[in-house]
Parts: structure tokens; sequence; C-alpha cells
């Protein structure tokens, strides 16, 4: 009871299963939910760039500009692409539905086993790279990232917890506040330095090139700004959680996505790259440039505030994924049915839970560093790309609906494109963390495999296909006693129900012979006509005859069906419990996998 209470306390009262439709997001609220993620990314995408490019020395970090320039045409290329596929597919599911209607079993798993470890990542990256800009603003902080960021992580679950609407309300104000702090330090920041308002930049040392400016370096930083890409396929998967129609509102989403994104990113970039921003120490990219513009007063805090918020926030995007996409693979029985339960507030909650835990287990085994965990991250999210917009391109070939060519074309290079990054980031960022994910991907794979043959075998065996008519059991109910009280008497009236007296026994496995005399004594009083059978058991132990003793009753054939009745008396207090042997716990878990043979538990409530 108490449990129930806290579990309402925590979560809120359940809901009515008739209360789904209403939980459903309008335009606003899922712009917040499911696009923090990618909006977000902007926060650290610029800063990755330059991570690798200040290895060729500050000269280099001029090339940010044509980087973040074409890694914000492939975000459009991709929109565009996923615009076409929340419309093809409004029921959801995203890549693994697609390839998995297209493409077939196997592209369909990878992109979804790629998609979950992608989530979970997310989540981790995202609070990390929260709790980093909270500590650039005060680095008192700093030693405690990694518990500051698994609270962070419990919070957000808690939220997502209570439900889809309340978790959308709870997310929608720091998104927004997020997006009007951005876009007005890039508005701001590009006035003032036209007009020379600015103070006097504070020196940063320039550090010295480790290594010459290259091909591969320039691949390196474009695939590290790919960073800006993660999430964009959260609408697709969550197209259901939209208000009607579905599709059309996904899309438009998806649109106001994009031109946010690509904004926000291309004006940091712009302005760390005007301000001569370098990467480095215990202070973010954008916290620099927030400093530059705004100098220390309260629209700095502000930046940074809403930096924080958005991205311990953009974890709700995988918390609004990564359940729903669990359910669709439960649902066809690839993972474990329970995926697919809604819980009291109509959300997937066993989701949540293993989602929070993978990812608070991330941050603990990583530290809470940022820079650690992002070479994990984005593989998972291109194997998708690619395989969506691949199976989007064998879509339209093969139903050659209204428009199919231009779609075509739109789906096939964003295909192409996102396939090309994949291999440089896979190239890239092997040796710094990526081979987890390339090695994690396959072997999630062949888990749903094993699973879903698991599940056929279970439905083949239970089928009743083929079943001829059901044999007649011969039933036996056996009573197991160790002495003679009420419980036991109770328990005996309970197998009298069960079976014809005659085929009713009470069973006592001798370990000390200086009790039989007095047991058989009793029963013969309390037993109410049940015969007593007595086991000898030279060695002391209690399963080995009773096992023995089944043995030979079901040695007759396998219509033999024998019921085991345990009394057991329960104490009322739990430390009681200790005081007494758990022989039915020992029984039961002996006779759990034996066939044709069922346990009863009789219990006698005690009083004290």
């Amino acid at each position: 009871m108490r449990v129930t209470l806290l579990k309402q306390l925590l979560v809120g009262p359940p809901m009515p299963l008739a209360q789904a439709r209403h939980e459903r997001l309008s335009k606003t609220v899922a712009l917040a939910v499911f696009a923090s993620d990618p909006l977000s990314s902007v926060a650290y995408a610029t800063e990755e760039i330059l991570f690798v490019l200040v290895l060729a020395g500050s000269v280099a970090l001029s090339y940010s500009l044509p980087i973040a320039i074409g890694i914000a045409a492939l975000l459009a290329v991709v929109v565009t692409s996923y615009r076409q596929t929340v419309q093809a597919y409004p029921q959801g599911g995203g890549a693994y539905l697609v390839a998995k209607d297209n493409l077939g079993i196997f592209p369909a798993l990878t992109a979804a086993a790629a998609l979950l470890v992608d989530y979970v990542l997310t989540v981790s990256v995202s609070v990390v790279a929260g709790i980093a800009a909270l500590t650039s603003a005060m680095p008192g902080l700093h030693p405690y990232r990694v518990i500051l960021s698994v609270i962070v992580v419990a919070l957000i679950a808690l939220g997502n917890l209570r439900g889809v609407r309340e978790s959308g309300r709870l997310f929608a104000a720091p998104t927004y506040f997020f997006v009007v702090s951005i876009l007005g330090m890039v508005g701001y920041g590009l006035v003032a330095a036209m007009f020379d308002w600015l103070p006097e930049a504070p020196y940063e040392p320039h550090p010295p090139g480790l290594e010459g400016i290259g091909l591969f370096l320039l691949l390196r930083a474009y695939a590290a700004g790919c960073t800006a890409l993660t999430g964009v396929e959260a609408v697709s998967n969550g197209v259901q959680a939209l208000k009607p129609p579905e599709g059309r509102n996904a899309a438009t989403v998806m649109t106001w996505l994009g031109v946010l994104s690509i904004t926000m990113f291309l004006g940091i970039t712009y302005l760390a790259y005007d301000f001569g921003i370098i990467p480095g120490g215990d202070e973010t990219v954008v916290s620099k440039i927030a400093r530059r513009v705004f100098g220390a007063g309260m629209p700095y805090y502000a930046v940074q505030a809403a930096t924080m918020l958005i991205l311990l926030l953009a974890a709700n995007t995988s918390y609004a994924d990564f359940p729903r996409l669990s359910s669709i693979l439960a649902r066809d029985r690839f993972v474990p049915r329970q995926f697919a339960n809604q819980g009291d507030r109509l959300v997937f909650s066993n989701g949540i839970l293993i989602l929070s835990g993978f990812a608070v287990l991330l941050i603990v085994v990583f530290g809470g560093d940022t820079h650690a965990l992002l070479p994990l991250y984005a593989i998972g999210v291109f194997i998708s790309f690619t395989l969506s917009q691949g199976g989007m391109v064998r879509r339209w070939l093969r139903l050659r609906e209204k428009g199919w060519r231009w779609r075509m074309w739109v789906n096939g290079v964003g295909a192409v494109v996102t396939g090309v990054v994949l291999l440089t980031l896979a190239v890239t960022k092997f040796s710094e963390g990526a081979w987890i994910v390339v090695v994690v991907v396959p072997i999630l794979v062949v888990t749903f495999l094993v699973m879903h043959r698991h599940y056929d075998e279970v439905a083949a065996e239970l089928s009743l296909e083929g079943l001829e008519g059901p044999p007649e059991f011969q039933h036996t109910v056996l009573v197991l006693i160790g002495d003679v009280h009420r419980g036991v008497v109770r328990a005996v009236q309970y197998a009298r129900t069960l079976a014809p007296t005659a085929a009713v026994r009470a069973v006592y496995v001798e370990t000390d012979p200086a009790r039989t005399a007095k047991l058989e004594e009793k029963w013969a009083r309390w037993g109410l006509g049940v015969p007593l059978v007595v086991l000898t058991s030279p060695y002391r132990s209690l399963l080995r005859p009773l096992l023995d003793y089944l043995d030979q009753i079901q040695a007759r054939g396998d219509d033999q069906m024998v019921t085991i009745v345990l009394p057991e008396f329960l104490p009322r207090k739990w430390w009681q419990h200790l005081l007494h042997n758990q022989t039915a716990l020992l029984v039961k878990g002996a006779l759990l996998f034996r066939k044709n043979t069922v346990v009863a538990d009789v219990p006698y409530l005690l009083k004290h």
C-alpha cells in the first residue's frame, strides 16, 4: 500500500486507456519534445569542429566556416528526406519500419540497434554537456559533474514517467528559451561586431600546430561537427505522439527543426570564427562567445542557463523515442514483450527505466566527460539515416506514386551523402572509441534474432494446430508435511477439493526417526482420513526422497499429473521470517521446471 502511494506521489495517479488520444502533442509542444536534441546539438557541434582544427594551429580555425556550411547543407538534405518519410509512414517507426518494409529484416534490425545505441548516447552526451555548461559558469561544481549528471537523468526519467503531455509541458519552456537566447546572442553579436560595439577581446594564447592541415584532418573535423545532425530522426519515430493529421504535422515540425538548427549552428560557428575563439580549458565555446558578446552580465548567464537546460532536457528526445521504438520491436517479437506494456501514465515505463540505467552507466564509466563520449556518438544515427533513405528510394521505385521521380532523387541524394558521412565517421573516429558502437550493433542484431526465434518456437509449441483431443489425466495430490498443525490441516482440506480422497496423500520425509511415531499419532487424529506416506532419508536430505517418489508415480506414463500442496505459515513481521526454515521456497525451486508437476502453496497467516 505504501509503495503504491509513493508511486502515485512521484508519477501521478493511473490514467484510463481512453485518455491516450488526449495525450497527443501539438506541433509547438512536439518541437520541444522531439527537436530538443538536434536543436541542442548546436551547443557543442561547433566546439567539436574547432577541437579538431586547432590541432593544426589557430590558422586552421578559418576552415570552420566552409565545414559548417557543408554540414548545414547535409542537414537540409536529411530534413527534406525525413519530411517525405514522416508523410509516407504516419504510423511512426522511423528507420526501422522503413527498412523493414522495403529492404528486409536484417537492415531493419541494424537500423533499430543503431538507433537504440544512439538514444542511450544522446541521454549521456546531452546531460554531460549540460552540466559542462553549468560548470563553465560555476567552476566550483566541476568536481561534482558525475553526481550532478546522474541526478539530472533521474529527474528527467521521473518527468517522463509522469506521462507524455506532462513531460512536453515541462520541456517546452526551456527549449524555446534556448532558441530565443541563442538567436538573440547571434543577432546582437553580428550587429555589435559590425558597428564595433563589443569590448576589447581578452587575450587567448594561440596553440602551435601539432600536425599539418590536410584532407584527413578536414574529414575528421567534418565528422566531428556532424553531431549537429543527431536527433533529426526522432520525429519520424514518434509521429503517432502528434495530434492528427499526424504525417502533415510531423512534416511541419521537421521544417521548423531544420530552419532553427541550421540558423543557430551557422550563427555560432561564424561568431566563433569572427571572434577568434580558441576551444579548450574548462569553458565551452558557446560560453566564450556569450561572454565576448554580453560580458559577465545577466544576458551571459541567461545564455548559459538556457544552454544548460536545453542540453539537460535534450535527453527527452531519447525518452520520447527509445521506449516507443522498443515497443514496436516488442510487438514484432524482437525484444522482451514487457517493452510493449504501457504503465499507469500511458507511457512505456520499462523502456524509460532501461534507457535511464544504461545512460547512467555510460556517464559513470566515462567520468562525465563530453569529449570522451562524443566519439561514440553519431555513427548509430548515420546508420539509420542511410538505411532509412535507401528504404525510401526502394519504396518510390516499387510503388511509383505521384511525384515518385523527384521524391526518389531527394531520398537517393540523402542516402548517398549520409552513407559517405557514415564511412567517414567510422574511419576517423574508429580508434577514438567508435569501434565500441561498431561492435555493439551486430551483437544487438544477433540478440534480436535469438529472442525472435525463441518467441517463434514458443508460439509453435503452444499452437493448437494438429492437436488431437487432450489426454485424460491421472491426478495425484501430495501434501508435503514436516509437522501437524493448523496450517497443515487447512492444506489437507484444500487438497481434498482437488481430487477424490483416494488420490490424495500426505508425504513426510523422515530425517529424525524419533519424531515419526509422534507425528503418526497426531496424523491419525487430524489427518482427515488422508493416508500418510513416510519416506526415509538416511542422509537427512528432503528433496532427494521426494523426487524419487515423484519419479515412481510419473513413471506410469505421461498422463500422470501430480500436484504438490505446500502448507506454509506466514509470520506478520518481515524479520520473523528469518526465524523459520524456508523449506517451501526450496521445494518450489526444485520442482519449477519438472514436467506434469504443479506446486500449490496454501498460506496460513499468523496473528502475531
